[in-house]
């Protein structure tokens, strides 16, 4: 309150209330309110604000409801609603939402990660860091087959902690290396984020998906890399087991079995997008029926598994859309009090250099990253940005294949900063999805000290992907070149 009072001279009625509405929803957050609530309640605080405060001659928000003697005009109310939310209902893009929700969750119950544990165990438990490679590189799989982070964290640290524990790996490399693997499916496609990205931003999904995937095997490589270095350096942090099995044909035999079908599935949905052969909508169906096969080959689909699952896909899928519909609300309302050239005027005065201003945003991003999820982020402060990203004139190549290139290439950049800020230490949402599966004995400082290194990995990662464009726009104008 007292930041408010010290900078409320400086502002216009407009500035200040788009400030505190800002101000109100996080404190809102913080109380416990659903987010969707926190959104809706906001928004409806300074339509009435703006009705009977702000607005004397009450035309500002004469388009969302009108007032008179005989109450509310319904049939505008109603016009507003179809065009604020209607929009989002028959948004193709977005059947692939919950599509790809379906195939993480149904491999999650499939029993695929917990074979290609065991199996990839057995193949490199002989190594020094081996059980890490292994958690990396099964992070990767889930990653492009899930693209869900808080079931691949959980999934991750339920099987390879004890695990790990077990051959008296240090607590904190064994922390960050699971907390650091299961993040990677917020950036490696099919990401569910990048699906709404695609929305928010008006770019081809199948754009997003191709220049994501150069970026999120970069930023695995360097883990993996990481993991080598480390383990030759304090060899006492991941001891090797004193009894090992013999590495022959039916170890990689076994290991092949358990990989290649996962493989294949991820070939399949994203082969086909990258093929032209399937939209992205309909690329997620071929997932959700991929998953629902590798399960059923595996022993492990049931009535009461499809139902489980069923249920889980529309509880998620209906989080999210709630909060879509209640983040359109809120920023309809925060338009409507100039919030976007506020927002644009405030970003881009800062800089004069157009790439110093994408850092900026990026700075931006970060820190709201500690606070909301990227659903509110991406519903948000994405749109917003928008405008200012397409004013900058930055020259992104796009080899004349890929639409608007420097807004894919800013997609990608918000999603390695979110997935840095999900790891970041104090309340990165990655570290406490793991620390619900970690036992007693582990504590959230042995956490903190292990995400530290894959922290700065990240900020290499986004490093190169800021200083190196192409790296997302050239697979998108290879698929596109003919």
């Amino acid at each position: 309150m007292f930041l408010l009072e010290a900078i409320a001279p400086f502002l216009d009625v407009n500035q200040l209330a788009v400030l505190v509405m800002f101000l109100i929803f996080i404190t809102m957050l913080f109380t416990g309110i659903p987010v969707a609530y926190a959104l809706v309640g906001v928004s409806l605080i300074f339509v009435l604000i703006a009705e009977l405060i702000l607005d004397p001659s009450r035309q500002l928000f004469r388009d969302v409801i009108e007032f008179d003697r005989t109450g509310i005009d319904y049939r505008r109310l109603g016009a507003t609603a179809s065009r604020v939310f209607g929009g989002i209902i028959r948004n193709p893009v977005l059947v692939a939402l919950p599509m790809f929700i379906f195939m993480g969750l149904m491999l999650d119950q499939s029993g695929v990660a917990q074979r290609m544990m065991h199996s990839m165990q057995k193949l490199f438990g002989g190594l020094r860091g081996g059980l890490s490679l292994t958690v990396l590189l099964i992070g990767i799989i889930l990653a492009a087959s899930t693209g869900v982070i808080g079931a691949s964290v959980t999934l991750l640290g339920v099987m390879a902690l004890p695990a790990m524990m077990n051959q008296d790996y240090s607590k904190p490399i064994a922390t960050g290396t699971i907390a650091s693997a299961g993040t990677l499916g917020i950036l490696i496609p099919p990401s569910i984020m990048l699906v709404i990205m695609s929305d928010q931003l008006a770019i081809s999904l199948g754009d997003l998906f191709m220049g994501a995937l150069f970026p999120g095997l970069i930023l695995g490589g360097l883990y993996i890399l990481f993991i080598i270095v480390f383990g030759i350096l304090n060899p006492s942090a991941m001891p090797v087991p004193e009894k090992t099995d013999e590495v022959g044909w039916p170890v990689i035999k076994e290991v092949l079995l358990a990989v290649l079908p996962p493989m294949l599935l991820i070939l399949l949905v994203l082969g086909s997008i990258f093929a032209g052969v399937a939209t992205p909508t309909e690329a997620s169906g071929l997932g959700a029926a991929g998953a629902t096969a590798l399960a059923l080959a595996n022993g492990r689909l049931s009535w009461k598994v499809l139902k489980e699952v069923s249920r889980s896909t529309m509880n998620s899928t209906g989080y999210i859309v709630g909060i879509f519909l209640a983040a359109n609300f809120f920023a309809f309302i925060l338009r409507r009090y100039g919030g976007d050239e506020i927002v644009e005027t405030l970003v881009t005065s800062a800089f004069q250099d157009p790439y110093m201003v994408v850092v900026f945003i990026l700075f931006i991003v970060f820190l709201l990253g500690f606070l909301l999820d990227w659903i509110e982020i991406t519903l948000i402060i994405m749109p917003l940005m928008l405008p200012i990203v397409l004013g900058l004139g930055l020259e992104i190549e796009g080899f004349n294949q890929v639409q608007d290139p420097e807004v894919v290439w800013f997609a990608i950049l918000v999603a390695v900063t979110l997935q840095t800020s999900f790891l970041t230490p104090p309340v990165g949402f990655a570290l406490f999805y793991l620390k619900g599966v970690c036992p007693p004995s582990i504590s959230l400082g042995h956490i903190y000290r292990g995400i530290i290194p894959f922290v700065a990995l990240q900020l290499l990662g986004l490093f190169i992907v800021f200083e190196f464009p192409t790296l997302v726009t050239w697979l998108p104008s290879v698929a596109y070149g003919n």
